[in-house]
């Protein structure tokens, strides 16, 4: 079981990215989108972006980071410690707040919001909020995520 006291309401380490143009363009393709502003920055242009923006539900491929920091879920000695094999993806829902593009540069903040256990303790629900600011600080998005444990 996850204890409550350690990580409710902790916060993750602060992740800066770059919005790279080539994955932009990848995830768009990957998730079926036509729409030519995602691919053809001259489009993007025409259509008043100042570069490729990015695609919905873009933010939850760029909130998974392939080595944790301190306070990530998968962080093993200051997070949840939770190994990826007993874990599964519930829901996420985002709040929009504006624009981002190619070039543009985001700090993530992630933060445990809730942990509820359900079937006395077999799942746990743990749920995330991250907050995408641009490099003026200013909020881009939310996002919330609902993580499913299963414990043996």
């Amino acid at each position: 079981m996850i204890d409550r006291d350690r990580h409710l309401g902790v916060d993750s380490e602060p992740r800066t990215i770059e919005i790279e143009r080539g994955f932009l363009k990848f995830f768009a393709k990957a998730t079926g989108e036509t729409d030519p502003i995602y691919f053809d920055e001259a489009a993007a242009r025409t259509a008043g972006h100042p570069d490729l923006p990015v695609p919905p539900t873009y933010f939850f491929s760029i909130s998974i980071n392939p080595r944790p920091r301190r306070g990530d879920i998968f962080d093993e000695d200051e997070g949840l410690g939770i190994p990826m094999s007993r874990v599964l993806h519930g829901e996420q829902g985002f709040t929009y707040h504006r624009t981002v593009h190619a070039g543009d540069r985001l700090t993530l903040r992630q933060t445990t919001r809730d942990i509820v256990a359900k079937k006395g303790g077999a799942l746990e629900f743990v749920t995330h909020e991250t907050l995408f600011e641009n490099a003026a600080g200013q909020l881009c998005a939310e996002m919330r995520v609902v993580t499913v444990v299963r414990n043996g």
